[in-house]
């Protein structure tokens, strides 16, 4: 696609990249029919094609309106486009500088600008959790919208959700805690410890560590973003490279594949900072998503579940949703239902469209409710309910969203797991 830059954006970190990822688009189409949103509306604005073509009119220096930034909203950044392009377009980048773009030239009302800020402090600051307890609380007297957003108290012991080993292991994997997650959902992270250690390996978090930077970054607060990522690699670096005599940890491992997408991206992000460009690189090399470890894991894992899936209480009919940050943003597929097979458990996946996105997307729920939820009821639906015990999943947004349209629970893969090996886990 030939594209003639406007002077302001020509010779700009964000007119180049964005000329570089057009010329290859060749507008043939594919995309839209993986698009869920496209799916759902059937205008062309709001599918990948659509919205290249208004990034592509602005950059040549056409005035965004608030239409075109309605447009780019309405985007889920699932990336099924970059599985189905034949020709290698990053559209995922691609959104993210037409965004920044037509934020900058058109105001947003009031309200959205309140939504906005409210999600980018709320989510990132301490406060997320006294909040959460207060919300869970009121939760019957809260509205249906807002209800469907907080979480009921799990039903399990503190003592066992936040039960994190103790054994030490010559194999050793940092994780990333994440900031919404260890409120949300605390028994993911120690869960991740607990069958690491299972197998051998113990993990460690850097205290410094917080956000990762992709709610900031999605949200349009790119440069608190980046010092949310300079923050991480500063607390990781030293296990990173094993510095004060230590052994470098073999990993950063990501238990939420949104954040595992975006810490893979700091290389990228971070390329123009003399600062930090080569750490950032080297931590975008050494991160994993929680998944990549398990293929390693099954030998070590098989025996120890083999009796517990006798169980009447074991959960044994699985259903798996893959996140589109793990299948279309890591490029990480097949790796969790190939293990939960081959650990015994009869795994389900959906029977139409498990290419395509739940709706939870970040903070997509909130700002596009409407759409959001009809993707959720599309994906809930899809799933056989013959037999099925708990859907599974890998990325704390989706399993939160498809929970609150589920009477089914809804766990993370890593949770269905450690349920196996701690008998004591069943009531989580």
């Amino acid at each position: 696609m030939q594209t003639q830059l406007a002077p302001e954006f020509s010779g700009t970190p964000d007119g180049d990249a964005a000329e570089a990822i057009l010329r290859r688009c060749v507008h043939c189409g594919f995309c839209t029919a993986t698009c869920p949103t496209y799916q759902l509306l059937g205008d062309e604005l709001d599918g990948p094609r659509g919205r290249i073509y208004l990034i592509k009119q602005v950059l040549e220096g056409a005035a965004p309106t608030r239409k075109t930034q309605q447009h780019l909203d309405r985007c889920l950044t699932c990336r099924n486009c970059e599985t189905t392009c034949p020709s290698g377009v990053q559209y995922g980048q691609l959104i993210e500088v037409g965004r920044r773009i037509v934020d900058a030239k058109v105001d947003r009302p009031a309200s959205e600008r309140r939504v906005r800020w409210l999600l980018r402090e709320g989510m990132t600051s301490s406060a997320f959790a006294p909040a959460l307890r207060l919300g869970q609380a009121l939760r019957p007297l809260l509205p249906a919208a807002l209800k469907a957003k907080v979480p009921e108290k799990p039903a399990a012991s503190q003592d066992q959700v936040h039960r994190w080993p103790a054994r030490e292991h010559p194999r050793k994997v940092l994780l990333l805690l994440g900031c919404v997650q260890p409120a949300l959902a605390p028994n993911i992270n120690s869960a991740t410890a607990r069958v690491l250690d299972a197998c051998g390996i113990q993990t460690l978090v850097a205290d410094g560590a917080g956000c990762c930077g992709a709610v900031r970054a999605h949200l349009g607060d790119h440069e608190r973003a980046r010092a949310d990522m300079r923050r991480n690699i500063d607390a990781w670096w030293p296990l990173v490279e094993g510095l004060g005599g230590s052994t470098p940890v073999e990993a950063i491992v990501v238990n939420a594949s949104g954040c595992g997408l975006m810490v893979k991206e700091y290389g990228h992000v971070l390329a123009d900072d003399p600062d930090y460009a080569d750490k950032a690189r080297r931590v975008s090399e050494v991160a994993k998503d929680l998944s990549e470890l398990l293929p390693s894991l099954v030998p070590a894992l098989r025996p120890k579940v083999a009796s517990a899936l006798q169980r009447p209480q074991a959960w044994k009919t699985v259903g798996f949703h893959p996140p589109c940050t793990l299948q279309h943003g890591q490029k990480v597929r097949g790796v969790v239902e190939t293990a939960l097979s081959e650990l015994g458990m009869e795994l389900r996946m959906p029977n139409r469209d498990a290419h395509l996105c739940c709706g939870s997307a970040g903070t997509y729920s909130v700002l596009q409710p409407e759409l959001a939820f009809q993707l959720r009821d599309r994906k809930l639906e899809s799933f056989s309910r013959d037999g099925l015990q708990v859907i599974a999943s890998a990325n704390i947004g989706c399993i939160q969203h498809l929970q609150s349209g589920s009477a089914l629970p809804v766990r993370h893969w890593v949770e269905v797991v450690d349920r196996l090996l701690t008998p004591e886990s069943h009531s989580i």
